[in-house]
């Protein structure tokens, strides 16, 4: 279930997801209109975001502890998070257009969305954390879906 207590493994995780969607706020996609965007959706997100925080800052056994094979998956939270990174580095420095902002990464569709999600899913199996594995699925919903709301509408536009 998770022990309560500070995580600094958490604080690191979130710092990796914040860092760079700051930067967006600046760096928005030519094209970009919220507006449009499905409501449920959205409460779905933006619940899920705070849900994942709070779970992740607030679940002690998301931090290190000595190695056996369970550590494997906190590595694979690591590499979904350096993965992140580093599709937040191509479209810095790409065009930033809807269509960077909606990109499949090695194979993973929107992983602008879809990576950070899976990240903090794979911390919630490492710590054990089941309330930090609810708040993903929920963020995953709405913020995947979001994401590929997205996508869609670029596909009707490139079909008119």
């Amino acid at each position: 279930m998770g022990t309560f207590g500070f995580s600094y493994v958490g604080a690191v995780f979130l710092l990796c997801l914040l860092a760079p969607n700051l930067l967006w706020t600046r760096c928005r996609p030519r094209g970009y209109d919220p507006s449009g965007e499905p409501r449920a959706l959205l409460a779905l997100e933006r619940t899920g975001q705070v849900w994942v925080t709070c779970a992740a800052l607030l679940s002690r056994n998301l931090n290190l502890r000595p190695w056996t094979p369970w550590s494997w998956w906190l590595v694979g939270a690591a590499a979904l998070m350096v993965l992140y990174e580093l599709w937040w580095l191509r479209y810095f420095r790409g065009r930033r257009t809807m269509a960077d902002f909606t990109s499949s990464l090695l194979g993973i569709p929107v992983a602008g969305a879809s990576l950070p999600v899976a990240a903090f899913f794979l911390l919630g199996v490492y710590g054990r954390a089941v309330l930090l594995l609810l708040g993903a699925a929920v963020l995953g919903i709405g913020h995947i879906g979001i994401h590929l709301f997205h996508r869609r509408e670029i596909g009707k536009e490139a079909n008119l």
